[in-house]
């Protein structure tokens, strides 16, 4: 058995990722979903929301591994260097790590992948989350809360049983709307439905977002009608997690028109919404994958700017 603090490999730099063979802690139902808590202090330390660890599985055909955001860390306290994932069940690697008991070793890799930026300015923040996507978006309501910023939420599912840490969320947030696609909880709709109105409510300055890719183009685009300054993470397939294979790309629209290639595993998961050409992506029927330079435009005016918020070029 291996101690709480794990066995570290790797570099021991302050941002760097590592591996580490970590002890399980909880493995337990989230409503539809399930939670994996590890003691690994070497990334805990280290994790930023928006960020994600790599996670060594078993079962058949598992050779790779399985990247997972991070939903939560203590760096404090009798749990101090834990770090907690949240998934779905829904392939052999997956359904393999609902086996896993308490005090079992997992070789992790992390933290990996670009964080959410944060506000350098006084700015009301929205959050919105589509299914699992909610977890890392809780861990980031923490550190803005932390920086004194209002935080409100919007939280979408398929249906009631399926959204994910009710009270989480409420407790985080100075409000927080719920929509379904099937109506049994919250608004009946989706959460661009009620996305306008929230901004307006709450006068928020800027959008975060994570959740399935078709949700996250439709919040894009909404926020960049808005002129609203959005982030989202994304989520891809990831072969190898490191930038080697480029099975995880997004093209990103540069300011002079054209589209490059961005891998979400060191470039993201964490990208500006409004940057994505998500006509070029699979979520889009029919368009190549790599389009045609375009007349560079003049960035929309948003509230407040990019440099304002996150030092964006």
């Amino acid at each position: 058995m291996a101690s709480r603090a794990g066995t570290m490999q790797g570099r021991i730099g302050t941002d760097d990722p590592v591996q580490a063979s970590c002890e399980v802690l909880a493995r337990r139902r989230e409503g539809a979903y399930w939670l994996l808590s590890i003691a690994c202090p070497s990334i805990a330390e280290r994790a930023k929301p928006g960020q994600f660890v790599n996670i060594a599985v078993g079962g058949f055909g598992t050779l790779l591994r399985r990247p997972f955001s991070i939903a939560r860390v203590s760096k404090q306290g009798v749990a101090a260097g834990t770090v907690d994932v949240v998934f779905d069940a829904h392939g052999p690697g997956t359904d393999w790590l609902t086996t896993v008991s308490v005090h079992d070793v997992v070789d992790v890799v992390g933290p990996l992948g670009t964080p959410f930026p944060l506000p350098q300015r006084k700015v009301a923040c929205l959050l919105v989350g589509g299914g699992y996507g909610v977890a890392p978006l809780l861990y980031l309501a923490e550190e803005l809360t932390r920086k004194g910023l209002r935080v409100d939420m919007i939280v979408g599912a398929a249906s009631q049983e399926r959204i994910l840490s009710q009270i989480e969320a409420k407790r985080l947030t100075a409000s927080v709307t719920f929509t379904t696609d099937d109506g049994s909880y919250g608004v009946h709709g989706r959460v661009t439905d009620v996305l306008e109105e929230v901004v307006e409510n709450c006068h928020s300055g800027v959008v975060y977002a994570c959740g399935p890719n078709p949700m996250l183009r439709a919040v894009s685009e909404r926020c960049k009608e808005m002129k609203l300054p959005v982030q989202v993470a994304v989520e891809e397939h990831m072969a190898c997690g490191i930038g080697v294979c480029f099975t995880c790309v997004m093209p990103m629209r540069q300011k002079d028109g054209t589209v490059r290639m961005k891998r979400s595993c060191i470039d993201g998961p964490v990208f500006n919404g409004a940057r994505i050409a998500w006509e070029a992506t699979r979520f889009d029927v029919g368009p190549p994958l790599l389009v045609e330079p375009e007349e560079a435009e003049a960035p929309p005016e948003v509230r407040p700017s990019e440099a304002d918020l996150w030092g964006e070029s």
